[in-house]
């Protein structure tokens, strides 16, 4: 079993270091781990939810030592990501390129709207902001610095009821990952522990079914991940999450190019 799609007590909002969660990995049969908490930014945007740049350094040692401390297990460096264009060389020249970051991953938790940025999780209350989440990330998509999108339908957390909105926000998004050939998020996470209620009642928020359902009409890959924010839930909802895609026919995505060894 492999996990890209993990956080540290970094972010703010997730317990124990790389170290823990490679010790959880070792302990249920893992044999890659990836540690991706939410990117630091530059001009330390968005603190509430992620470390500050000034903690950069110490996040690449304490993943280093993590490798260092269990060798049998490969132990990848990594980041989520929210695009824009300020933050492109960033991103290009200094995870990838000075720390070396094996990969990144793409979260669209904040998109641009009417001049601010809002909440993917809170505020994707109309079509029109809807249609703002979609085409920041499909616009992010297209940036090319992405190894896989971690959960797409993240909209689904507050956007309650499927409908002509959603379905032309779930094309556009399956189009640009099968042109891209870039794969999808079935996030372990959000299919254990994240519940909504819509007009047709509760419901996992994501992933959101519909949406996995319209995918089967595209060539694209699937990535099952953890998303997980306690080293106890290092392997949380991964099975579950290719059972679901087992059923609905979804191929997997072959991410060893990322394997490092």
């Amino acid at each position: 079993m492999k996990n890209y799609h993990t956080h540290t007590f970094r972010c703010n909002h997730a317990d124990g270091d790389a170290s823990d969660y490679a010790k959880a990995a070792v302990s249920k049969g893992l044999t890659l781990l990836g540690i991706s908490d939410h990117t630091p930014l530059p001009d330390n945007r968005w603190l509430f939810m992620r470390m500050g740049i000034s903690a950069l350094p110490a996040y690449v040692r304490a993943i280093d030592e993590a490798q260092a401390k269990h060798p049998n297990l490969v132990v990848l460096k990594s980041a989520e990501c929210e695009w824009a264009k300020e933050y492109h060389n960033f991103y290009e020249e200094v995870l990838l390129g000075e720390y070396n970051f094996d990969y990144l991953i793409l979260g669209c938790h904040f998109f641009p709207f009417q001049g601010g940025w809002l909440s993917s999780h809170l505020d994707i209350t109309s079509p029109a902001r809807l249609a703002a989440y979609t085409d920041c990330l499909v616009e992010s998509m297209h940036s090319g610095l992405f190894s896989f999108v971690a959960h797409p339908d993240l909209f689904g957390l507050c956007y309650l009821d499927w409908d002509e909105n959603t379905i032309a926000a779930s094309k556009d998004i399956l189009s640009a990952a099968e042109a891209l050939r870039l794969p999808l998020e079935i996030n372990g996470h959000g299919l254990m522990a994240r519940r909504v209620s819509g007009s047709k009642g509760e419901r996992t928020a994501y992933p959101w079914l519909p949406f996995w359902e319209l995918a089967r009409n595209y060539d694209i890959r699937v990535i099952i991940n953890s998303d997980a924010h306690d080293p106890q839930n290092v392997d949380q909802g991964i099975k579950e999450g290719r059972e679901m895609a087992k059923n609905l026919d979804l191929q997997l995505a072959n991410m060893e190019h990322l394997d490092r060894r």
